[in-house]
């Protein structure tokens, strides 16, 4: 059985560029080892999909090469990703920051690309495992459950290694290897940080608790800060802030957080003392959540008492305590927890116009690439920005006669 272009991987990369290569004219086949297809979409944003950020430019990526995404992602942008989603009818909202969910569920965003992909005539087998990919007559051969399948290109679109238990694999790492690709260090990134459970005592009894902060790491020109909102856990710190930081924190460093970002900590405490009888914690409590106060307060007995009675040079210690709380995490959740991984094939060993790789007829989009974009609907657009790129690309070496620039919104 011989197909253009065989496509592996039924994600978000997957979907989206099967589709558009189908309605540009190719025969595609699309599989995928799970038995659900996107389980990643339909879990992503609470179950209402952050499909992209109205935002979102190259500076919103990290990878061995930052200006690697730059091409694609000039040629598929948000805005036409957002005509696709209104095309098809699908309500959507901004939540913050550019972030753009589904108003009633993420799997408006997957029937939306069953249906594209529908429209384009694909191929769709699932569940059906890859056994093995070679060269071959027509270009590759693919050995899968459901026998051998010939095709002129092979589009890996498998993702990372985040979140195994929805199916994730380094099938696509294992399989640039195998044709001489390099593969840039993976970890994972978008997860929650730990700390030694000793010392991580105080805190536990926090976990559920919610602010907003600034934090950051690194130093000079490696310096990384985000403002976003910060959750305690049993083990450790998540949120949006600490799943933003991970992508740049890297092991045996600190984290410097501000706990009270908006707030002049010296000046409030100076004249809290003046007017006030209260105890420092309950005034504290005005500008952090009144459990932190409680448990920050215990670290220093000059801290518990009023804050009329509180010494100088313990509120002023206070004060720069709260605005640069210094950190060192031991690890992160791992895999299980990370929303994407960082790291992937190697972008120097790809086209950042076709996502092409050295070995003729084999092409890497998504998450499998060494592209990672920072929390907030990045990750989607690369997706779809690197598998449209691809699909223009396979059309225009496999359907001379189709024209790229009227598909998909």
């Amino acid at each position: 059985m011989l197909f253009d272009v065989v496509m592996v991987g039924a994600g978000a990369a997957g979907l989206f560029c099967a589709g558009v290569a189908g309605q540009l004219g190719l025969k595609v086949l699309l599989l995928d080892h799970s038995e659900k297809v996107a389980e990643k979409i339909r879990i992503s944003g609470g179950g209402r999909c952050n499909f992209t950020n109205r935002d979102a430019t190259p500076a919103n990526f990290l990878g061995v090469n930052p200006h690697f995404c730059r091409s694609a992602m000039s040629r598929y942008t948000p805005q036409d990703f957002i005509a696709l989603v209104q095309k098809h009818g699908i309500a959507h909202h901004e939540k913050h920051k550019g972030q753009l969910f589904c108003d009633r569920s993420a799997d408006d965003i997957v029937q939306m690309l069953l249906r594209e992909c529908d429209a384009g005539g694909v191929t769709h087998w699932q569940p059906c495992r890859v056994a093995e990919v070679r060269t071959g007559p027509a270009g590759y051969q693919i050995d899968t459950d459901r026998g051998v399948v010939d095709a002129c290109a092979v589009v890996v679109a498998t993702g990372g290694l985040s979140i195994p238990k929805i199916g994730a694999s380094d099938f696509g790492h294992r399989l640039a290897r195998q044709f001489g690709l390099r593969v840039t260090d993976l970890r994972p990134a978008l997860v929650p940080l730990t700390f030694d459970p000793e010392a991580w005592t105080p805190y536990a009894q926090l976990a559920g608790l919610s602010l907003p902060v600034a934090i950051e790491t690194g130093e000079k020109k490696a310096r990384t800060r985000f403002l976003e909102d910060l959750l305690f856990t049993h083990r450790g710190l998540s949120g949006p802030a600490v799943l933003q930081i991970s992508s740049f924190w890297r092991e045996g460093h600190p984290l410097r957080l501000n706990l009270a970002p908006q707030a002049d900590l010296h000046g409030f405490l100076k004249d809290a003392k003046a007017r006030s009888r209260r105890l420092l914690a309950n005034e504290l409590a005005g500008h952090i959540p009144s459990r932190l106060a409680d448990t920050w307060v215990q670290q220093d007995a000059a801290w518990q008492r009023p804050v009329s009675d509180t010494p100088d040079k313990a509120l002023s210690l206070l004060a720069e305590r709260l605005a640069r709380w210094e950190i060192v995490p031991t690890g992160t959740e791992g895999y299980r927890k990370a929303e994407v991984t960082l790291g992937g094939v190697d972008t120097r060993d790809l086209s950042s116009q076709t996502m092409e790789s050295k070995q003729a007829g084999l092409y890497f989009i998504g998450e499998v690439v060494d592209v990672t974009g920072w929390l907030g609907g990045f990750n989607f657009q690369w997706a779809w920005a690197s598998g449209f790129a691809c699909a223009q690309a396979l059309a225009a070496r496999l359907a001379p006669s189709a024209r790229p620039a009227t598909v998909a919104g």
